[in-house]
């Protein structure tokens, strides 16, 4: 599932950029459940895992997992709080005393940094060390999230702190101030800047992707160990000072994950937890095992919660006989949402799309457009001209989900004359293939995860057609619609970020009347946590449908 919503050009800046009101608010993992107890100091948390972090450096990575993980050894001006309910997901002061004051119409920003704060090197944590951690997001070496490069002011040619020295449109005016100057009004800055690319490093450091094997730590913990692919271990840090957090308990004295495992072998492990496993948490269970979370300890020990994101099947509006309205129809009246959720492993693992954006956005309005109707798909493909069917491609991934939801979708359009030849891409190259309008074909399935439980990071980027390129593109629909596109534009003028959310609820319905995608589900997770395992709930900060590191530790360290 794509996680970034990656804003291509001047247009897509334009969406982000006009609101002009602080926004309060924040996500949740809806239904997510947590283990109890209150977790004690000391012990060491395991975690089991298939596959390593993409990227230690800050600069470079940006998915859920390693987002959630940076959480651990970075901070940033700004986070998201860590709670269940309401609380979780809502974006607080991390290094910063508040969220900044706006000037000049919300398109400056000014911060200023608490007292007593250090790098794991002993260097403070200062204004220049903000400034240079963002800086690096211009590196062409560096990738990370859009969103330095989108919102703040920058010449055309710089090229981060290594090639052209100092962003004068990020100011110091003394160590503990740092004020940014944004391109455009945005209101929503204090949420941009909990992204990774705006952590602080100490000036000077971080060249030729040195972070990747030995990050410098602004967070509660230090890497002590790392091993590419087979382990990583994170230890105390000891310049870091619980006086000026308040959102990372940091119970545990260290942290081990072992890379490598295959998935069974991880959920045999859970399900035993046996030895150090009995403090071990894990990424989602398969789907296999479900069926044997039934006695009662199995059940305490397991967290369930959406994960964040919509799958969905988008359905490329430059193709015949796509282009017709009446043939998207059609197919979304003819896809059975239940057989999708079937393909998924349950209603433990998937609940049916309706609205494009899933249950933990902010604004958002429940309402199911297209209730499964056979006989209405058969009626418009007959005014449509196309009783007599015709052939469609299906670009997937050779996994056993999305295999699955394939053979659904499949079979789904069998009875209208529909047939659909299923392309399997490798997974390496999936989202570059896409994503190229060249390439692309008649039906991507995919999904989308915003950045934070805004609209403005869900539906702009999919259904803006100002922003459709030739490759890189998110648009997979290639909708380029002008009431949609103004809407946008409207939306994004609105002076209350709040009243905007709600209008991208209202946007998601007019989007639909169009039928550029099918919605067809909001995947869930269900995991596992060892029995000595405390404070564990899923995360609303990283939307990646795993573990909130930041709260967990173990109930009895001696055990």
């Amino acid at each position: 599932m794509k996680k970034s919503t990656t804003i291509a050009g001047a247009a897509a800046l334009s969406l982000l950029a006009a609101l002009t009101a602080c926004r309060g608010g924040g996500s949740t993992a809806g239904g997510a459940s947590g283990v109890s107890g209150t977790p004690a100091t000391g012990g060491t948390v395991h975690f089991l895992t298939k596959t390593d972090f993409s990227h230690l450096d800050p600069g470079l990575g940006f998915d859920g997992g390693v987002n959630n993980f940076y959480r651990l050894i970075y901070r940033g001006l700004t986070t998201f709080a860590s709670g269940a309910g309401a609380a979780g997901g809502k974006v607080v002061p991390d290094l910063a005393t508040d969220l900044g004051t706006s000037s000049d119409n919300a398109k400056t920003w000014t911060f200023h940094l608490k007292d007593g704060l250090t790098f794991e090197n002993g260097s403070p944590i200062d204004s220049s060390a903000v400034k240079f951690g963002v800086e690096r997001a211009w590196d062409p070496e560096m990738g990370g999230s859009p969103y330095p490069r989108l919102l703040v002011d920058a010449p055309k040619d710089y090229k981060g702190p290594y090639q052209s020295g100092d962003l004068n449109t990020i100011e110091t005016p003394d160590a503990k101030t740092v004020v940014f100057h944004l391109k455009k009004p945005f209101a929503d800055f204090p949420s941009a800047l909990a992204m990774p690319n705006f952590f602080p490093v100490p000036k000077g450091t971080g060249a030729a992707h040195a972070f990747d094997t030995k990050p410098i730590a602004s967070g509660p913990y230090r890497v002590a160990s790392y091993v590419h692919g087979t382990s990583l271990k994170l230890v105390r840090n000891p310049q870091w000072k619980a006086s000026t957090d308040s959102v990372r308990t940091a119970k545990p004295d260290a942290w081990e994950w072992t890379f490598g495992l295959d998935g069974a072998t991880i959920d045999e492990r859970m399900l035993a937890g046996q030895g150090a496993d009995a403090d071990a948490i894990a990424d989602k269970i398969q789907t296999a095992t479900l069926s044997r979370i039934q006695t009662p300890q199995l059940k305490a020990r397991t967290l369930s919660g959406y994960m964040g994101c919509t799958t969905y099947l988008a359905m490329n509006t430059t193709r015949k006989p796509l282009n017709d309205l009446r043939v998207r129809q059609a197919i979304e009246y003819a896809i059975n949402k239940d057989t999708i959720v079937a393909a998924f492993g349950g209603s433990q693992l998937a609940s049916k799309g309706t609205a494009i954006q899933p249950p933990i956005m902010k604004g958002r309005t429940e309402y199911d457009p297209y209730p499964y109707n056979p006989e209405k798909a058969k009626q418009l493909l007959a005014e449509a001209g196309l009783s007599g069917g015709f052939s469609l491609t299906l670009d997937t991934r050779p996994v056993a989900v999305q295999t699955a939801l394939a053979v659904a979708i499949q079979e789904a359009l069998k009875p209208l004359n529909i047939h659909i030849k299923i392309n399997n891409i490798d997974s390496s190259t999936f989202y570059e293939v896409i994503a190229d309008t060249s390439k692309e074909h008649d039906l991507p399935l995919t999904g989308w995860c915003p950045d934070w439980a805004s609209g403005l990071t869900f539906l702009p980027p999919l259904f803006d057609g100002r922003g459709i390129t030739s490759t890189a593109n998110s648009n997979l629909a290639q909708i380029n619609n002008d009431a949609i596109n103004k809407r946008i534009d409207q939306i994004a003028a609105m002076t209350n970020a709040d009243t905007a959310d709600a209008a991208y609820g209202e946007l998601d319905k007019q989007i639909m009347t169009q039928a550029p995608i099918v919605p067809l589900a909001y995947e869930k997770t269900a995991l596992i946590a060892g029995a000595n395992i405390a404070g564990a709930r899923l995360s609303s900060a990283s939307f990646s449908g795993g573990i909130d590191l930041v709260t967990v530790g173990l109930k009895d360290p001696g055990k």
